[in-house]
């Protein structure tokens, strides 16, 4: 049985999360578990926030919709970071380790070719995670 369940959120795209957040609702419903969606931001402006208030404000504002439409309580936690891209995987570990979460549901793309060389940030999380992940495609 879930506790909690954590979910990445990328403000950026959020049209690409409607599977990872469909699958996250109705785990965090079945089991009535915790569900936290979490966002990494870094303190400059960005193409979805101008500072790290305004992305927390985006960030609880998506939760909330969520929330309304899967019928289900979602906290948000917003985390600002220096170097997003290079931290995010630990970062993503950590917090996980932070809310106690049981499971992360996480979105991932096809493969490509630099995934070769570099692993995903999904298959990082997976190989390093202390917690169950469900990488959803």
């Amino acid at each position: 049985m879930t506790k909690s369940i954590m979910v990445p959120i990328d403000l950026a795209h959020t049209e690409t999360l409607q599977k990872s957040i469909d699958i996250a609702g109705k785990l965090a419903k079945a089991d009535n578990a915790n569900l936290t969606f979490v966002g990494l931001t870094e303190s400059a402006a960005s193409s979805v926030a101008h500072n790290p208030e305004e992305f927390d404000a985006k960030l609880k504002e998506f939760a909330s919709k969520i929330s309304k439409n899967i019928d289900h309580p979602v906290s948000a936690k917003s985390i600002v970071d220096v170097d997003v891209p290079a931290d995010i995987g630990a970062v993503l570990i950590g917090t996980a380790k932070d809310l106690d979460a049981d499971l992360i549901v996480m979105g991932s793309h096809a493969p490509g070719v630099l995934e070769y060389f570099l692993s995903s940030n999904a298959g990082y999380v997976a190989s390093h995670a202390q917690c169950s992940v469900y990488v959803v495609r």
